[in-house]
């Protein structure tokens, strides 16, 4: 005759608590039917997915291979030692189904399944740039009239 509860009974109460990276938080006490109306239902609060680099802007460089371009990606990260912003490019591989873009194009790549060993990038034209094309001037007019010209 022991006078310590036997374990299952200890565990009966002991309620489990959900991943903080899983799904959905839910109560689950042992012992009981999961089918019972007393389960308590799945919370509709779920964390946000992080979406780290799905979509990077850059010139292109190459545009040799059939529906292939290569793009220069340019980032700005502090350098270890003297913690001033340089200049870091890269060069990734991106597909373009209709060979539309040539050299110096400013395009988007937008990240997707693979389509080969080195392309999982989608290269999109990118929206537009604010700055004026070579050639073209913009009117500096402020509507004051200068002394050369009273």
């Amino acid at each position: 005759m022991s006078l310590i509860s036997p374990p299952v009974l200890q565990i009966k109460s002991l309620s489990l608590t959900p991943f903080l990276h899983g799904a959905a938080a839910t109560t689950t006490h042992l012992g009981r039917n999961p089918s019972s109306s007393s389960s308590v239902q799945p919370s509709a609060a779920v964390l946000p997915v992080i979406r780290a680099m799905r979509t990077m802007q850059g010139k292109v460089v190459c545009n040799t291979n059939d529906k292939t371009v290569g793009v220069e990606v340019l980032r700005l990260a502090p350098h270890p030692k003297y913690k001033r912003r340089v200049r870091k490019k890269k060069t990734f591989q991106a597909h373009d189904p209709l060979n539309q873009f040539q050299v110096g194009d400013f395009v988007q790549l937008e990240k997707g399944r693979p389509v080969s060993k080195n392309k999982t990038f989608w290269a999109v034209p990118a929206p537009g740039r604010s700055r004026p094309k070579d050639g073209a001037e913009v009117p500096q007019e402020l509507g004051i009239p200068l002394e050369s010209e009273s």
